[in-house]
């Protein structure tokens, strides 16, 4: 028989959020691991907030429900914290009882702030990246680095001549360039850039990453200002965050064939796998030894080098990043390595039962 169309709201419920997630998804497995992570964040944590006063929202959940915002792809705060008010599922990752209030967006937004300042987002992602080494999934010897423009929170007609402009430039021998002479009334720290010649300046920052070449997995994550050296920069300085305990390889695209970052390669005992130029004058920077172009494992970086741009497609698309909301390198720094963690935890879903 046709049942009643009955809408009567129950008073109690007796099915708990932990009952009503589903033992096969995917957010279960990630939660484990957060807590895990953030479980070695606790110090960290503890020097952030005073021993007295009027409890704030507590760091653990502040991270997870940042976490779902990057999962998930919710382009604002106010939007993320509609949808923890009202989701089952957003409420149990995050630690919310279902009747537990939810934060107002401004009170979150400046909660953040705190742990922007401690610079977590850094220390969580190398708690992830911790616990990728311990299950044998991330390679030590293989990597490629990459890096990718990153749309600033500002407009090219935001930006006017400065006050008092130096009298010698960041160019070559002085030469004053436009990051000299102007800036941005929005944002400061953003700068007019364009990787090819085929697009328009606009105001950005530069996201670099280094990845291992066997599932594609980010072990180093940082944003620096545009520039033209600052992508061989950056890369050096993830470079140097590991550990020198062997012989390793680096793969990269042709903006990294220069003679000065090859060699700083080799001083760091690591043999460039870079891209060289096939034609034209840009051939003069070509700087590999005929050992290093004729290896095997050249061509296999070369190949495996085309994973890290899975990881800025998901970056992007689903964490937000085609434009990022908030302003200043430090600030865009840090939601990029939470992204790169978020991106993390991902692909470890799925490789996770392969290792197993």
């Amino acid at each position: 028989m046709r049942g009643d169309d009955q809408q009567q709201e129950a008073v109690f419920s007796y099915v708990s959020l932990e009952q009503r997630v589903p033992a096969q998804h995917p957010l279960r497995a990630i939660r484990k691991w957060v807590d895990e992570g953030l479980g070695e964040l606790s110090k960290d944590f503890d020097a952030l907030y005073a021993s007295t006063g009027r409890p704030s929202i507590a760091p653990e959940k502040l991270l997870r429900a940042l976490l779902l915002q990057a999962l998930y792809g919710k382009r604002s705060e106010r939007l993320l914290m509609e949808e923890l008010d009202y989701s089952l599922l957003f409420r149990w990752f995050v630690g919310l009882g279902i009747d537990d209030a939810v934060w107002d967006a401004t009170v979150f937004s400046k909660n953040r702030d705190r742990l922007i300042e401690g610079e977590i987002a850094a220390r969580f992602f190398a708690a992830v990246r911790g616990q990728l080494e311990r299950s044998g999934l991330l390679s030590d010897e293989h990597f490629t680095v990459d890096g990718t423009l990153l749309e600033a929170w500002a407009n090219r007609r935001s930006f006017r001549e400065k006050a008092d402009p130096p009298e010698r430039g960041s160019g070559h021998r002085g030469k004053r360039l436009l990051r000299d002479t102007h800036e941005s009334s929005t944002d400061r720290e953003a700068r007019l850039f364009r990787k090819c010649h085929a697009g328009a300046s606009e105001p950005c920052y530069l996201g670099h990453v280094l990845a291992d070449n066997r599932h594609g997995l980010l072990v180093g994550a940082r944003v620096s200002q545009a520039g033209t050296r600052a992508e061989r920069e950056s890369a050096l300085d993830l470079l140097d965050q590991l550990e020198r305990s062997r012989r390793r390889t680096l793969g990269a695209d042709k903006q990294y064939q220069e003679p000065g970052f090859i060699a700083a390669l080799r001083q760091r005992n690591i043999v460039p796998h870079v891209a060289e130029y096939e034609r034209g004058n840009l051939q003069q920077r070509n700087s590999l030894r005929p050992e290093e172009r004729n290896s095997p494992g050249f061509g296999q970086s070369q190949r495996k080098r085309k994973l890290v741009e899975q990881s800025f497609a998901w970056i992007k698309h689903w964490a937000g990043f085609r434009q990022v909301k908030l302003r200043g390198r430090k600030r865009v720094q840090w939601l990029f390595q939470m992204a790169a963690a978020a991106y993390n935890l991902v692909r470890l879903t799925r490789l996770a039962p392969v290792s197993s």
